[in-house]
């Protein structure tokens, strides 16, 4: 794309303030809070990180790093290697920095994607010291046009101190006016949000800023890191199956046209695969109210079955990249990027009344999800937005195939290890085997539901046995033997099974 530098830097002043990332770095010191732009692998800065790390050779340092949500560029790897990182939030998908947070030597804040832009704002969170950020343009005003994310960039650019920005010459030039940057005030001092409708725009093409807190400008030349997500097997396409199934029983009777409430997917291999399964559905002219646009959301563009998408990220492998880009202009009267705090707005989410669709590590027979932890211990990537539109949606769905290793972890069990979303927050559960529908059921009834059309055959006698002793020995409103309700956890760390006899598939 190699953008033209005059074209991209408009505002004259700021020209001489183009530096390279290791004068920026300088500016960094010990025990500041840094902002980094960045949603899901999307829009992240490229040159500073590494230049920190750098110069973590020859100074000993260590940072607070904010972000919208997970790192390209193996950001989040190499600074956790270089030791540079004392706390990290609001989500992550690193293995390298997931180590180092369950080894203890880097905190993490495990939080909603919503609160971290109310949390800088309101002061509950540390000052934000340097705001990094990267952009396709800076305007004739010194504003900044944010690439293919806007995550928490708005809220860090007006907090922070400081402000550093990567103009990406290698990001799509056609980015600039789809962005939709509303800046919000402070709780008690706001009105209320004036979005109605998916498609609305409410508020400016780039991130207004005094253009005297731009202190520098390092040009970079590098595209996003790719999504990592695989294509449909025939398990996820089996999940994909029984939701479009549940959307038909739900929404197709007497509707002609086939249309959905506006649609939200999480991000990931299951998710994405899940949304692809709406290629082969008669739902039409679509809806999305989402965070991360994935591969699928472009494919059904590309396929007119979606009208309009509206998100905080565009997040793409490396295939999609070459074949969206090229064209981005063609998809600009179909899309808006804006910020997390309006893509997951829980008073947005609930007034649209979406349908959200999340992933799930585990369910229990009750339906309360654990998003985040390994047996409740080892912390995997983070609760995202997944919380913000479970709590709001109208129908929320969570999906997870219903076995792991071989059948020796069964993603149905008797208790979760962590409690991410209880079961006042989850509608729907999906797996290969079926479909829950759990609106209107007490905890009991539940119950059947969910080991009939989602645990696998594996385990559906260990379930039936568990809930059954549970009701004779402890009843109650939501029976449990508490001696046993982890039990199945255990013996997987003990004996690598939870199968009471290890059989495997």
């Amino acid at each position: 794309m190699n953008n033209d530098l005059h074209q991209v830097l408009r505002y004259n002043d700021l020209k001489k303030r183009i530096m390279d990332s290791e004068t920026a770095a300088g500016w960094i010191k010990n025990g500041m809070t840094v902002g980094l732009s960045g949603f899901t692998r999307a829009g992240d800065v490229k040159a500073m990180p590494g230049a920190l790390v750098e110069k973590a050779k020859h100074e000993e340092f260590c940072l607070d790093v904010y972000t919208g949500a997970s790192l390209g560029s193996d950001t989040d790897q190499i600074m956790a290697d270089a030791g540079i990182v004392c706390k990290r939030l609001p989500f992550q998908v690193d293995q390298r920095m997931r180590e180092e947070v369950n080894r203890g030597n880097i905190s993490f804040i495990d939080q909603h994607l919503s609160h971290t832009a109310e949390g800088v704002r309101d002061g509950s969170l540390n000052r934000i010291d340097a705001a990094i950020i990267e952009a396709v343009a800076i305007t004739e005003e010194g504003w900044i046009v944010p690439s293919t994310s806007v995550g928490n960039s708005a809220v860090f650019a007006e907090e922070a101190d400081m402000i550093i920005v990567e103009l990406n010459t290698a990001q799509p030039a056609e980015l600039e006016g789809m962005h939709d940057i509303y800046h919000m005030v402070r709780q008690g001092e706001r009105g209320p949000i004036p979005l109605r409708d998916v498609e609305d725009r409410i508020g400016t093409t780039a991130i207004r800023v005094d253009p005297e807190k731009i202190q520098g400008i390092i040009i970079t030349n590098e595209l996003d890191s790719p999504s990592t997500v695989t294509s449909p097997d025939e398990t996820t396409k089996a999940m994909a199956g029984h939701l479009i199934d549940f959307l038909k029983e739900e929404y197709g009777h007497g509707n002609a046209e086939k249309e959905l409430p506006p649609l939200q997917s999480g991000i990931g291999t299951v998710a994405n695969a899940v949304f692809h399964g709406l290629l082969d559905s008669e739902f039409t002219n679509l809806e999305v109210y989402s965070e991360v646009l994935q591969d699928a959301v472009f494919d059904l563009m590309d396929a007119g079955k979606v009208r309009f998408a509206s998100g905080c990220s565009i997040t793409l492998s490396g295939e999609k990249m070459d074949e969206v880009f090229p064209k981005l202009e063609d998809y600009r009267e179909q899309l808006v990027l804006r910020p997390q705090e309006l893509s997951n707005h829980p008073e947005i989410i609930r007034r649209l009344g979406l349908i959200s669709i999340n992933t799930a590590l585990e369910a229990d027979i009750y339906g309360n999800v654990n998003s985040t932890h390994v047996n409740g211990t080892n912390m995997m990537n983070g609760i995202g937005g997944s919380g913000d539109f479970a709590r709001n949606a109208r129908t929320a769905i969570f999906v997870t195939k219903s076995i792991a290793k071989n059948g020796d972890i069964s993603s149905i069990v008797p208790f979760v290890s962590h409690v991410d979303h209880t079961e006042h927050d989850v509608d729907i559960l999906v797996t290969e085997q079926g479909y829950a529908d759990l609106r209107g059921l007490a905890p009991r009834e539940r119950v059947a539901e969910i080991i009939q059309h989602c645990a696998h055959p594996l385990y559906q006698e260990q379930l039936w046995s568990y809930f059954q002793r549970a009701c004779k020995e402890a009843g109650g409103q939501t029976p449990h033997l508490l001696e046993e309700a982890f039990s199945w956890h255990i013996q997987m760390q003990k004996e690598g099974t939870m199968r009471e006899a290890a059989v495997k598939i």
